[in-house]
């Protein structure tokens, strides 16, 4: 038996019509919906399918609605004999991660992630955060421009995505010095259009703020192993708090968290809306992607190469 990861995008993954295909085709998908419908009390799914962009980029609607389709795609790969044996989630996707393993429901997830959307909104003035990716370097030559930085304000590595790719995040002209001298060392600087300045120390209080959110959840034991962002480990289900905090200010290690399921699984397949994780994968374990599911053609495409693969 293949033993397959199942990863699951974050924020930034969406786009307007998305689970649409899929719900229309699979009742298991539709309901899915319709639970994540019930338990936030306005049509998520008609945002999902024919919303306005505008809508569904507002952060509070677009971690639910991410989920959501996350967990849709999950459950008809289920229907179609499907079991991971290991999962992760790139920030918001490592809730998705969770609903799968069984830690929290669909109906709690929702809830929680949107109010963890509106907590890192309201965290920080706008305008006075910057998000940026920075290309081609090494990450200890990021970390020391990051460093540098420092002296103006609080910037850092937000996420580690593949060798050669990171973001870095906090205040905006500590960003924007920290960005010279990537620049300066020969990297690419790439400011990104995001209201949040997710990973970075300046989360460190909403994170606090959080942690109220997430004692209020009655959390169950995993049925397959989680990786945390925080430190590309299996969650322990006594540390979910602690290590689901840290996750709003540390840095996203998903680079690290492929490297270390690389070698305890012989393929990934992502679940959800786009295929940004499965371009990391790529560039950090090879051959092991056997591709992205978010409508009936990809899960078609994906469910072939699996038949090829055994």
């Amino acid at each position: 038996m293949l033993r397959l990861a199942v990863l699951f995008p974050g924020q930034g993954a969406q786009y307007t019509g998305m689970g649409g295909d899929l719900a229309r085709e699979f009742p298991a998908a539709r309901e899915v919906f319709e639970r994540a419908d019930d338990a936030l009390g306005f049509k998520l799914s008609g945002i999902c399918f024919a919303g306005e962009p505008s809508e569904l980029n507002r952060t509070e609607i677009t971690q639910p609605a991410v989920l959501t389709v996350s967990i849709a795609v999950w459950e008809v790969l289920k229907q179609e004999g499907i079991n991971a044996q290991m999962a992760a989630g790139l920030s918001l996707g490592e809730y998705s991660a969770l609903v799968a393993a069984g830690a929290i429901d669909l109906e709690n997830a929702v809830r929680l992630v949107a109010k963890r959307a509106k907590i890192m909104q309201e965290a920080v003035p706008e305008g006075s955060g910057m998000m940026a990716a920075v290309l081609g370097l090494a990450e200890e030559v990021v970390e020391e421009a990051c460093k540098k930085a420092g002296t103006v304000g609080a910037v850092g590595i937000a996420n580690y995505n593949c060798s050669g790719q990171m973001v870095i995040s906090g205040e905006k002209v500590a960003v924007l010095e920290a960005g010279r001298l990537v620049q300066a060392a020969g990297g690419r600087f790439m400011p990104l259009k995001v209201s949040v300045p997710s990973h970075s120390p300046l989360m460190a209080e909403a994170a606090e703020e959080f942690r109220n959110e997430i004692r209020k959840v009655k959390w169950k034991e995993m049925s397959f192993p989680v990786i945390s962002n925080v430190n590309a480990r299996e969650l322990d289900y006594e540390e979910l708090e602690e290590r689901l905090a840290e996750q709003l200010y540390r840095p996203v290690r998903w680079q690290q968290s492929i490297e270390y399921m690389s070698s305890r699984v012989d393929y990934f397949i992502e679940a959800g809306p786009g295929k940004t994780l499965s371009g990391l994968v790529k560039k950090t374990s090879g051959k092991q992607l056997i591709g992205n599911v978010e409508d009936p053609d990809t899960l078609a495409q994906v469910m072939k190469k699996l038949s090829e693969a055994e």
